[in-house]
């Protein structure tokens, strides 16, 4: 079975990324902010392009070789472009996109020499449509949709497919802690499908880009938002 390596796993959508692969028998690395007394897993700060290489050298320790990377770690900032500092910018883009470079610019010597890898970014449909007092997020998710379609180009001849999945509003704790009840009704209003996407879809969607059924997926950016992307 494929070895996986996981970033952002302690919960959320990572959290259930890492369920679904264990439970259909890859062999996974993961790696979260959250200490956890797991042998497969790494807490580990990642807006340090430093710790980067630091969690890519104990997951490969752990798994042997790295066959499918799995960029999932990020965070979200809400501010308007005038009250954001240099640090929350440099931080931000080393989090959500210096650091998925780097970990695929590692990995891909392992996918070269075995001739096979999958690597799948996690965006965001913010990154696709853009998003108002959002402007630092949504510029490093569409960075990382130019790093996918980049990616897959140079890697179609190395059996190499490079994906990006774009959620929409996900059913998480950090959402729920962040809304209340009257602001996610009025989220929902505004979402096609009147509904908060589950983390297991994005998970199962993932399973999917990396199984051998998808070969010919490659420099796709998928928009698993409810229907969010095509208005309202």
């Amino acid at each position: 079975m494929k070895n996986v390596l996981i970033t952002g796993t302690s919960k959320g959508i990572g959290k259930a990324i890492m369920q679904e692969l264990e439970a259909s028998g890859y062999r996974v690395f993961g790696q979260g902010r959250v200490p956890l007394d797991k042998e497969n897993y790494l807490s580990i700060e990642l807006n340090k392009s430093e710790n980067a290489k630091i969690l890519f050298d104990c997951a490969k320790k752990y798994l042997g070789n790295i066959d499918i990377l799995i960029n999932n770690a990020g965070a979200f900032l809400y501010s308007g472009v005038e009250n954001t500092t240099r640090d929350k910018v440099e931080n931000l883009c080393t989090l959500n996109f210096i650091t998925p470079y780097l970990l695929c610019s590692y990995a891909v010597s392992d996918m070269k020499k075995n001739n096979w890898g999958r690597i799948v970014n996690i965006g965001s449909i913010s990154g696709v449509v853009g998003e108002a007092d959002a402007s630092l997020y949504s510029a490093t998710k569409s960075a990382l949709t130019g790093l996918t379609k980049s990616l897959a180009l140079e890697l179609a001849l190395n059996n190499i497919t490079v994906n990006q999945i774009n959620p929409g509003w996900v059913e998480t704790n950090l959402a729920n802690e962040a809304l209340n009840e009257e602001e996610k009704s009025e989220i929902e209003q505004i979402i096609p499908q009147k509904r908060f996407i589950e983390p297991k879809e994005v998970a199962k969607l993932c399973k999917y880009l990396i199984s051998q059924d998808a070969k010919g997926l490659t420099g796709q950016s998928i928009n698993l938002c409810a229907g969010l992307s095509c208005g309202c």
